[in-house]
């Protein structure tokens, strides 16, 4: 029965792959190339797990582990919440603990480890930032409003690897395992209820592709000339000047006031907005415009002002605009999320 869930899952890998390298125009690169490399990772593990290796069992493939899939998850997530256009190189610090991972597993292969004690505590320390990125990812996808039933799929993965992690650090720390995953057979079971848990998100990209994958958005600014330097530097001009100087209050904000006072083309600010913080210029403005209304509309020396009144104190210009961007915020109108607060 194993073999046959095995097959299942390598073809349903296979498929995915071959599906979407057929469009991978389409999709924002980075996110894209960490997507396939959580579904090959997925694959390698299926393929290679120590007790039930799917050509030979009980042999120790330590490049097939679990930990790749986890790191490949983790910035994936990553680059899903914050759209992001190009992958950056700091980035692949990330995959530090799966080197030393490999190192360690080669050592310990090829030498004796026996009372080496500094290789055990490194080990120790792997398995914990592994453990701690599986905590992250489920957080940033918790924290993020894009997409929430992604959670219902990345927590039940999140919690079974991590369970998975606690178990092998109870055994490094010869505390009492947990019996589920201390049993090879149980494990395997586990193995594929993660394989298929992934897959199904896989198989929403199939049918609805920019519900798991952003289509790209760079090709329109790709002559812009934009270097990764000057996006850096202007989008800290662009939140400084709305988080510092409060900006957002002004209600005459236009693009073109913007650019004017922070000396920045407009036609960058549109690209930065846009590709690179996923958001345009009138929700970027207004996001900031809610938050400072919720700060006012709870605090106690404001509670002789008017709904009206606040909104306008932040920003807003008129109370249609200021109803209709509130309800796009928080799916509730401004007078139903006071209700809601007393």
């Amino acid at each position: 029965m194993l073999k046959i869930l095995q097959i299942i899952t390598l073809l349903q890998g296979v498929f995915l792959i071959v599906a979407l390298m057929a469009n991978r125009e389409k999709y924002q690169k980075p996110t894209f190339w960490l997507f396939i490399g959580s579904i090959v990772s997925i694959l390698f593990y299926v393929v290679g797990d120590d007790e039930n290796g799917f050509f030979v069992e009980n042999v120790d493939w330590f490049f097939f582990d679990s930990s790749l899939f986890i790191t490949f998850l983790l910035l994936f997530v990553l680059y899903f919440v914050s759209r992001r256009e190009r992958f950056k190189l700091k980035h692949l610090v990330f995959f530090l603990p799966n080197l030393l991972y490999f190192i360690i597993e080669f050592y310990e292969k090829y030498y004796s480890t026996e009372d080496v004690i500094y290789i055990e505590i490194l080990e120790l320390l792997v398995e914990l930032s592994f453990l701690c990125y599986l905590l992250f990812t489920a957080w940033a996808i918790i924290k993020s409003d894009r997409k929430k039933w992604m959670a219902f799929f990345i927590l039940p993965l999140a919690i079974i690897m991590s369970l998975a992690l606690v178990n092998e650090i109870f055994s490094w720390l010869g505390i009492g395992q947990i019996p589920y995953f201390s049993d090879p057979e149980n494990n395997a079971s586990t193995l594929i209820v993660i394989a298929f848990l992934f897959y199904f998100m896989a198989w929403k990209l199939v049918v609805a592709p920019s519900e798991i994958v952003p289509f790209s958005e760079i090709k329109k600014y790709r002559t812009s000339g934009l270097k990764e330097n000057l996006i850096e530097d202007y989008s800290k001009k662009l939140i400084a000047f709305m988080e510092d100087e409060k900006g957002f209050m002004d209600g005459k904000l236009s693009l073109s006031s913007l650019a004017e006072k922070l000396e920045i083309p407009k036609q960058y600010i549109s690209e930065i907005l846009n590709t690179h913080m996923n958001t345009n210029f009138q929700d970027f403005v207004n996001g900031y415009r809610i938050e400072a209304f919720l700060d006012r509309v709870n605090d106690a020396k404001y509670s002789n002002y008017s709904l009206v009144g606040i909104a306008n104190d932040v920003g807003f210009s008129s109370k249609s605009s200021f109803y209709a961007t509130f309800k796009k915020h928080k799916g509730v109108t401004p007078t139903e999320y006071r209700k809601l607060q007393k």
